[in-house]
């Protein structure tokens, strides 16, 4: 069963409750999403680094539940 975007959002947020989160479903199938995700935490991390702080929150459902997701992250202006 797909995940849907308030899913990805709530897991992302228990994770970096700082975060300004911008979900998208980019095939309309529950299984293709683009996250914008802006968080203070990713602050001196690189790229890779804040990806795998999104992977994590998302507690193993990437690649099962969740097909796809593309990321960009950043840190606030």
């Amino acid at each position: 069963m797909p995940m849907d975007a308030r899913e990805i959002e709530t897991l992302i947020k228990e994770a970096l409750p700082d975060a300004d989160i911008t979900i998208r479903d980019l095939a309309g199938d529950g299984d293709h999403f683009a996250a914008e995700v802006v968080s203070e935490s990713f602050r001196g991390k690189s790229r890779v680094q804040q990806h795998q702080m999104i992977y994590e929150a998302l507690k193993g459902n990437m690649g099962g539940e969740l097909h796809a997701l593309a990321l960009q992250t950043s840190v606030p202006e």
